[in-house]
């Protein structure tokens, strides 16, 4: 099954399994000229023909039609002189196999007509019963092409199966290697929106604590400074507990489990009373009633990520401003605040790129920029409806 499921073409040693071929050939039409019927059997320059008619059958696969019209080339003169027509048969059906399965069934179909014609004109020139005997046992001849042509057309299926399996497997990685990329992306976001929000707001009430211990070094305000250090406190525990849940949901997923709860609304209050603590006055409005998880989830991240740029860029005590409401069956988010933004020089970071992904991962928009009046603006336009498969990340 192997020899025959593999292309007559591309096969591993063919010239000399082909070489070893012609040589077997060769001794059993030996064997049939000199055992079978023996009045027949060749002279000189018939054995010459016989032999010379195995020859080509070594470069078969690559010259297939070639290789026919030599052994046939051969072959006529030594039926023409009445030598054993048994012996020329093997060699002459392993030709025409050639041809019909290296080749189209319309040239193997000519070739064998062609074949036929010129034996029967021969054998007629020659011996008329000859020639009747040779039309009746014509039918092996076309045997030998149809199955050549059979030979063909299931390598041909064959090949067509071991293609769709190579393209399966080649998207089944692609896919792999796309949901790898997806998590790896996800979990950047993730690792961002909390360390980032977590380390800015430890550095400002650092700074806040700094600055009382600097101030007046004689009269210590240590009412303040135990606050500012227990608001760090606090921030730490709150982003080592997210930072904990962010593992668990990932050696979660090792083992095929679904992800953790997702942050969602319910959240922003504590957002807002983090970034109060680290000195930004923060006013929040919100107009929702319910939301899907995963929009929640996306809700939240960008708030986050907002309320963060705005502790870091905003100058001290930033007035910020949180909207959220539903309109026209989506939810719209806006965070402004009234700071001068980023530095201009400064090293831009993936804070805008997360919150762009996080929106577009259920459907949504985002813009962020300064404002015409100063300050900077950050707002969403989330849909509460037809959120894509596995857009909320948490």
């Amino acid at each position: 099954m192997a020899a025959v499921n593999r292309d007559p073409l591309t096969a591993p040693h063919r010239t000399r399994n082909d070489a070893l071929l012609a040589a077997g050939l060769a001794v059993l039409a030996t064997a049939i000229a000199l055992f079978v019927d023996e009045a027949r059997s060749p002279g000189p320059l018939g054995w010459a023909l016989l032999l010379a008619a195995h020859v080509p059958l070594v470069w078969r696969r690559s010259r297939p039609l070639l290789v026919l019209a030599a052994g046939v080339a051969c072959v006529v003169p030594y039926h023409a002189l009445e030598f054993n027509h048994l012996a020329a048969t093997p060699a002459s059906y392993v030709a025409l196999y050639t041809v019909a399965v290296t080749g189209r069934p319309l040239r193997t179909i000519l070739t064998g007509v062609t074949v036929l014609a010129i034996a029967l004109s021969v054998m007629v020139n020659v011996d008329t019963h000859e020639a009747a005997e040779l039309l009746s046992t014509s039918g092996w001849v076309i045997a030998c092409l149809f199955f050549g042509v059979d030979v063909r057309y299931y390598r041909q299926y064959v090949a067509s199966i071991v293609e769709r399996a190579e393209r399966a497997e080649r998207t089944r990685d692609e896919e792999a290697r796309r949901r790898v990329a997806e998590e790896r992306l996800r979990i950047a976001r993730d690792l961002h929106d909390l360390l980032a929000h977590s380390i800015t707001l430890i550095g400002v009430q650092t700074s806040v604590a700094a600055h009382v211990l600097a101030a007046d070094p004689e009269r210590l305000d240590r009412e303040t400074v135990a606050k500012a250090l227990d608001d760090i406190a606090g921030t730490c525990r709150t982003a080592r507990g997210e930072l904990r849940t962010t593992l668990e949901v990932l050696r979660a997923a090792e083992h095929g489990e679904t992800r953790g709860p997702l942050p969602g609304l319910a959240g922003l209050p504590d957002l807002v009373e983090t970034a109060r603590l680290a000195g930004a006055r923060v006013e929040q409005r919100v107009r929702v009633r319910g939301v899907p998880p995963a929009v929640g989830a996306a809700a939240y991240r960008i708030v986050q990520e907002a309320l963060t740029n705005a502790v870091r860029h905003a100058g001290p005590e930033p007035a910020v401003r949180v909207e959220l409401y539903e309109e026209r069956g989506a939810l719209r988010l806006a965070v402004t605040d009234g700071g001068t933004g980023p530095t201009p020089g400064n090293t831009p970071g993936f804070g805008l790129v997360g919150m762009r992904e996080r929106a577009r991962s259920v459907g949504g928009t985002l813009d962020a920029g300064p404002r015409t009046g100063g300050g900077f603006e950050v707002t969403a336009v989330l849909p509460l409806a037809a959120v894509t498969p596995g857009g909320g990340t948490g």
